[in-house]
C-alpha cells in the first residue's frame, strides 16, 4: 500500500503490480477466537472506528421498526395478519441468533 502496489509472487519474475485509483475498506473484530491482531504499520492506512455493541433493548427497537417498515412497504400485496402477529417472535429469534454468533 505504501508503494502503490504489490509484488505478484505467482509470476516467475515476481512482477510488481501497480494499483491506481483504489480505495480500501476493511472490517474486523477484535483479536481472539481465530482473529489475528494487525500491526500499527498496517492500521495507519485506515481510520479505525469502534462501535459499542448494541443492547438487547436497542436491537429489539431497531428490528421491530425494520419489521414494521417491511410490513407497510408494499401495500399492493399486504402481509397476512397472522404473519404480522409473529413480529415479536421473529425479532426475538433474530436477536437470539445474533447473540449465538457473537459468542
Amino acid at each position: 500500500m505504501d508503494y502503490g502496489g504489490w509484488y505478484d509472487f505467482t509470476t516467475v519474475d515476481k512482477d510488481f503490480r501497480y494499483t491506481t485509483k483504489i480505495g480500501f475498506c476493511a472490517a474486523m473484530g477484535p483479536p481472539g477466537g481465530g482473529r489475528s491482531a494487525i500491526t500499527n504499520r498496517y492500521t495507519r492506512h485506515f481510520n479505525v472506528l469502534y462501535i459499542e455493541p448494541y443492547s438487547v433493548v436497542s436491537m429489539n427497537s431497531i428490528y421491530q421498526n425494520v419489521m414494521d417498515w417491511m410490513y407497510r412497504s408494499n401495500p399492493k400485496i399486504p402481509y397476512l395478519p397472522a404473519v404480522i402477529a409473529m413480529r415479536d417472535n421473529i425479532v426475538s429469534a433474530t436477536i437470539q441468533i445474533y447473540q449465538q454468533i457473537q459468542t
